[in-house]
């Protein structure tokens, strides 16, 4: 097992008890960022050719995303960006030409049980968080929840009350992403197992894209007020991956009468709070990093000289779509008006 450790994380010894053996922790700063291993090397279906199998078409599935070749924001929807029905590869219409990486196949398609929990998951998209989630809990609560969560763990993972009232502790996040990402073309795809800490790559322009393999989990060592873009933030930089962190988004999983509902969790919301609430069963509540396919965008977060490009943009599209509507309309109003010129009187 390998884990993920997020900065400033002090957990109080627990005596009595066994250590946690760190051998392969990772710790993870803001400026710094984990390079591949020894063993990495680039996906089998990168090629130095045109890629194979896909099979693009207009995108529907929601207003915006990202492009998964130059990385770029796509505004708009079909008429700006294509996807690959089978793997949901997304591009702009310009960058079709360049895709290097071979279709995946679709989803599923190689692995009944991902298959059968693909049919059975419902996003609810809902932002809202459960009864149970809005719980607030003073300081004795929050001793005695963390007595009972570790007295229900098997292993080692436990929960630590720190002095100043905070809590440290351990979640795991599944990684189900469709679509690939994209890591420095200067640099070898990474595997699983982590290398040490290299210094991160600025002013990345030449991207190589891979999928991630299915099933992959990591575990992370959090501080009970990390939020969920913190944990996103993380994992990306595990993986080097230079994606826009606005691509993907963490969503809680939850079973209940044979169904599985997901719901996306806000920036601000803290994982290991949640965990903590939820206790250690997996059906209860587990984390998910997925696409942020919702077709939400948080405009909030772009940066004042991106706004006023899109509104240029938005412009743009509005003036040429006002010019069609008006020629459509004026040739429907010509050929009413010769059928007029046609007919005498009487």
């Amino acid at each position: 097992m390998e884990l993920i450790e997020l900065r400033e994380l002090q957990p109080e010894p627990r005596p009595g008890r066994g250590r946690l053996e760190r051998t392969n922790a990772l710790r993870i700063s803001p400026a710094r960022r984990p390079g591949p291993g020894p063993e990495a090397h680039p996906d089998p279906r990168l090629t130095a050719t045109p890629g194979a199998g896909h099979r693009f078409e207009p995108r529907r599935r929601g207003l915006h995303t990202w492009c998964d070749l130059c990385g770029d924001f796509v505004w708009g929807g079909g008429r700006k960006s294509l996807q690959c029905r089978h793997c949901s590869f997304t591009c702009h219409y310009r960058c079709r030409a360049l895709v290097r990486l071979d279709c995946s196949g679709p989803p599923g398609g190689s692995d009944e049980d991902d298959g059968t929990e693909q049919a059975l998951e419902k996003d609810t998209n809902v932002d809202e968080p459960s009864e149970w989630e809005k719980a607030e809990l003073d300081q004795t609560q929050v001793e005695q929840r963390i007595k009972e969560y570790n007295s229900q763990i098997n292993s080692n993972l436990f929960m630590s009350l720190n002095k100043d009232g905070s809590y440290t502790g351990f979640i795991k996040v599944h990684l189900k992403l469709v679509r690939p990402v994209s890591v420095p073309a200067t640099k070898r795809v990474p595997t699983l197992q982590a290398g040490r800490p290299g210094p991160r790559t600025q002013g990345v322009k030449r991207r190589t894209s891979f999928y991630l393999p299915k099933g992959t989990v990591k575990h992370l060592h959090i501080l009970s007020h990390t939020r969920a873009s913190e944990v996103i933030d993380a994992l990306l930089r595990k993986f080097t991956v230079v994606d826009n962190p606005r691509k993907f988004a963490l969503f809680e999983r939850s079973e209940k009468d044979e169904q599985v509902y997901l719901r996306k969790l806000s920036d601000e919301e803290q994982p290991l709070r949640l965990r903590l609430l939820a206790g250690p069963s997996e059906k209860v509540l587990s984390f998910v990093l997925k696409e942020n396919e919702t077709g939400e965008v948080n405009w909030d977060a772009f940066t004042l000289p991106e706004l006023h490009n899109f509104l240029r943009i938005l412009q743009r599209e509005e003036e040429e779509h006002v010019r069609r509507l008006r020629h459509r309309y004026a040739r429907c109003r010509q050929k009413m008006q010769e059928a007029l010129a046609t007919h005498t009187p009487g």
